[in-house]
């Protein structure tokens, strides 16, 4: 079963948000695991049961990681059992994530526009290419642009950007994980944005557009990256 690792060593680069908005939609329909590997633990601290909060999806099972000694044995349990498994990674290097990015289908590294953001996710897309050659296997990756402004974008934001589309060994998503309040407020009303009060926040509507949209370009990612494995295309 697809397992999608979400990494990024810079802080505040959507990757948290991104893996569970991710998490949240494919629990819609199917089972998933998702794996806070993040010593802060922020999925598990909005997973946890307060009175005033909506509950995580049914078909959403939060799993805590505090070791390196067990996210392999984690990842691989969770994939016996779930469709999907997704795994959000701590902000630095390290063992655990390459452990865990090790046993990924599918390594989505999230950026804003920005240089610090950009430079961090170089650094990952470096350790990703080393960890491929020490183990002899390929390891899918791709740049997904967050918190990304729905107009008016500046003409830093687009060179940025650009510097990665443009770059023929580089894959990035075509949608955006924009700027959005919903996006924000599932962390203090919990729940997903499919489930948040319309009267309390503004365009969730269009959120759920946006990571709908999201969720059916990882799923064709996953799909081409089978068809690739079977040798069915170049």
């Amino acid at each position: 079963m697809p397992v999608i690792a979400f990494a990024n060593s810079k802080g505040g680069s959507g990757k948290t948000t991104s893996a569970l908005l991710l998490a949240c939609e494919l629990a819609e329909t199917t089972n998933v695991t998702i794996i806070d590997a993040d010593p802060r633990h922020p999925i598990s601290k909005w997973a946890a049961p307060k009175a005033d909060k909506t509950k995580p999806p049914k078909r959403l099972t939060t799993l805590q990681n505090d070791s390196e000694n067990t996210i392999i044995d984690e990842i691989e349990e969770a994939a016996t059992r779930d469709p999907f498994v997704i795994i959000d990674l701590e902000g630095v290097a390290s063992k655990k994530n390459a452990f865990a990015i090790s046993q990924a289908d599918l390594v989505i590294i999230p950026m804003k526009e920005q240089q610090q953001d950009a430079e961090a996710a170089l650094d990952v897309i470096k350790e990703l290419v080393n960890l491929s050659k020490m183990s002899g296997k390929k390891i899918p990756f791709a740049i997904l642009f967050t918190q990304t402004k729905v107009i008016a974008k500046s003409r830093t934001s687009r060179f940025i950007a650009n510097q990665y589309r443009d770059n023929p060994n580089i894959d990035c998503f075509n949608v955006e994980i924009n700027e959005r309040d919903a996006f924000a407020a599932i962390y203090t009303m919990g729940g997903s944005i499919r489930t948040l009060n319309t009267k309390l926040t503004n365009g969730t509507d269009r959120a759920t557009e946006n990571i709908q949209a999201f969720t059916a370009e990882v799923i064709n990612k996953l799909r081409d990256q089978n068809i690739d494995k079977k040798g069915r295309a170049a």
